[in-house]
């Protein structure tokens, strides 16, 4: 079965950090470029940040630009997003899904997603 899993998410005080990790089973994830998206409640998913294929090119959406940084790890079939300084608008479900590339917006797939709470 294909599937992209999500972890790592949870609850966070304000300037806090944490780490997510997407996984890839049934595949093999350096074929494709892989984002970070989020919903936040009563609000429309938004993209947090992707990566390329080859990890070379990444970008960001402003609201994080500088807190959050993408990673992955092809040897390990994983995507990484640490996210750090974290607020209390920080909180939503993040989901990891894979693309063909950045540039491109059909999501080829998506994780089932990982909450994230940033409260004190």
């Amino acid at each position: 079965q294909l599937q992209l899993v999500e972890s790592g998410g949870g609850l966070v005080q304000p300037g806090g950090s944490l780490r997510l990790s997407c996984a890839a089973s049934g595949f093999t994830l350096d074929y494709y470029a892989i984002g970070w998206f989020r919903q936040a409640p009563g609000k429309e998913r938004e993209g947090v940040s992707c990566i390329s294929k080859s990890g070379g090119s990444t970008n960001y959406a402003d609201s994080v630009k500088g807190r959050f940084t993408i990673s992955r790890d092809n040897a390990k079939n994983t995507v990484f997003l640490q996210m750090n300084s974290l607020k209390p608008e920080d909180t939503a479900i993040y989901y990891c899904a894979a693309r063909m590339a950045c540039s491109l917006p059909t999501i080829m797939r998506w994780g089932q997603g990982t909450q994230v709470t940033v409260s004190s």
